[in-house]
């Protein structure tokens, strides 16, 4: 087969490492890739927003599959205009797409089928927003109801805080994707990420995950895309896992498809386990990004059938096996980011990272420039390790870190510190 794969992060080095490996392959493309993608796939300097351009390199090339990585060209109907094509791809159409495109959307799919969710209002101004919030008081959360790079969502602890989010969104802050604003109850408990292959009426699980968002050891700092996960949290007993399934994924493949917008692609839902059980707070709808790292690391079984069999509805009698050894991933990243931070600068030491038991490095914002690795983005290297236990893919994975010669960027020294303690006994 042969296969492009649109995107150039962290997430979709993996995918391409994972399909590189299926002995279904004969060849595979990345558009637009990274440094690291360019070691198991031809990279090719397409326009992903320019869907003409990818639908006649497809032709040209007689790509049998198109993997979609990020969400923005999901969101911009890249699946659709590919099918009209008459171009398999993996992934869900733009109307499916709106459950991560538009935070309105997914609430209220949640309301009318049922779908454990926190309280929301929407809002088109900001008056209105306001004088909800002096109402409800905090802690709140006020998220942009479109696309915003993972960066529009606010969990505002005070009533200031919650202001000041209202009044930056409908300034302008995030564009178009804030025109419209959902304020939502702030949900207490523990979060983690959970993914399901679906294909239009049949969902099944993917391992768990869980991620840390905020900048800095301790979850303190500002919110980020993300910067480490591990596979699998503990927190995922089977009963909850049985929860999730039941009560959030499943009701919401049924709901799209009684709608008449079935969803294909991987189904990715942040939920908060409560006092009152697992809650839905978003939907996004491609894997995870860091979490995708850790997920391509602990699949056993051949990716490519997956995919295919997502596309073509197949996955009723379909299973996914995984290695049960858990992974983790450090996500190392250009000082300032999540704000401003310097592109360029050079980064040595990955080869020898690289050859620590267990560990595996995939780039996320690199660039190779006269024999160089280079920063080209702001999470940059994701340093992934397995181990058998979560102890010891830690130690692997900040091992591999300590070695790569990057004075520009920085990590978390505490991904997986939950788990850590649960090993433990603490």
């Amino acid at each position: 087969m042969n296969i492009l794969l649109l995107g150039s992060g962290g997430r979709e080095h993996a995918l391409a490492w994972k399909i590189a490996a299926s002995p279904l392959v004969t060849k595979l493309w990345c558009a637009p890739g990274n440094a690291g993608m360019a070691r198991e796939a031809e990279c090719v300097a397409l326009n992903v927003a320019d869907h003409a351009a990818v639908i006649e390199f497809c032709k040209r090339c007689a790509v049998d599959l198109v993997v979609v990585g990020p969400e923005t060209p999901l969101a911009a109907g890249i699946v659709d205009d590919l099918a009209a094509a008459g171009i398999k791809a993996f992934g869900p159409s733009k109307k499916a797409a709106q459950l991560e495109g538009s935070k309105g959307f997914t609430k209220d799919l949640c309301n009318e089928f049922n779908i454990p969710t926190g309280t929301y209002r929407r809002f088109d101004n900001a008056k209105d927003a306001l004088a909800y919030v002096r109402a409800q008081g905090a802690p709140i959360v006020v998220k942009a109801d479109g696309l915003a790079a993972g960066k529009g969502v606010v969990v505002a602890k005070t009533l200031p805080e919650a202001e000041a989010a209202i009044a930056m969104m409908f300034d302008g802050a995030f564009g178009a994707a804030g025109a419209e604003v959902v304020i939502e109850e702030y949900l207490t408990g523990r979060e983690i990420s959970f993914f399901a292959l679906c294909d239009g009426g049949t969902a099944i699980p993917l391992a768990t995950a869980q991620d840390h968002k905020r900048a800095f050891d301790h979850d303190e700092g500002p919110n980020t895309g993300g910067m480490g996960a591990y596979s699998p949290t503990p927190f995922v007993t089977a009963e909850v896992h049985d929860q999730i399934m039941t009560r959030i994924v499943l009701p919401t493949v049924a709901g799209m498809k009684n709608r008449g917008t079935p969803f294909k692609g991987v189904l990715y839902a942040g939920v908060m386990l409560t006092a009152q059980g697992p809650k839905l707070f978003e939907y996004n709808v491609r894997f995870g990004d860091p979490e995708c790292q850790v997920l391509m690391l602990r699949m056993m079984s051949d990716i490519v059938p997956a995919l295919l069999a997502a596309c073509d509805g197949q996955l009723k009698n379909f299973d996914l096996r995984w290695y049960p050894e858990p992974a983790l991933t450090v996500v190392m990243a250009a000082k300032g980011y999540p704000g401003d931070y310097i592109k360029g600068t050079r980064i040595d030491g990955l080869d020898d990272a690289a050859t620590i038991e267990g560990v595996e490095i995939f780039h996320a914002g690199t660039i190779l420039k006269d024999g160089a690795i280079l920063a080209n983005g702001g999470r940059v290297l994701n340093v992934c390790a397995m181990g058998r236990t979560v102890t010891e893919a830690k130690e692997r994975a900040y091992q591999a870190v300590d070695r790569i010669k990057w004075p520009e960027g920085f990590c978390r020294r505490d991904i997986a510190w939950q788990a850590v303690e649960t090993e433990l006994g603490r």
